[in-house]
């Protein structure tokens, strides 16, 4: 035999790459860490990835930019008093 054998973890670093998978390392508190292995287990699975995705992407993607005049436009005045009185106020001597 010419050389060495690959080691086992290169091995499965080079089949999980294949397939389409990297490593992520994040830092949560210890009460969610089971959690988040389960939803990294449910994006793993292609039995429940596609779902899995539309709930997350649904729930924490961030919505387009909104202008200043569609969020105006889109504002509910419905019984808000938008008329001004005519009064220009007192009279100031210059």
């Amino acid at each position: 035999m010419i050389g060495r054998a690959k080691p086992s973890l290169a091995n499965h670093k080079a089949q999980t790459e294949r397939r389409g998978f990297v490593r992520v390392e994040v830092n949560v508190r210890k009460e969610d860490a089971g959690l988040v292995r389960q939803v990294a287990a449910a994006l793993s699975d292609p039995a429940r990835q596609a779902e899995a995705r539309q709930l997350l992407r649904r729930r924490f993607a961030q919505s387009p930019p909104v202008s200043r005049k569609a969020l105006l436009a889109s504002a509910p005045l419905d019984g808000i008093d938008l008329d001004r009185s005519r009064d220009p106020g007192r009279d100031v001597d210059l």
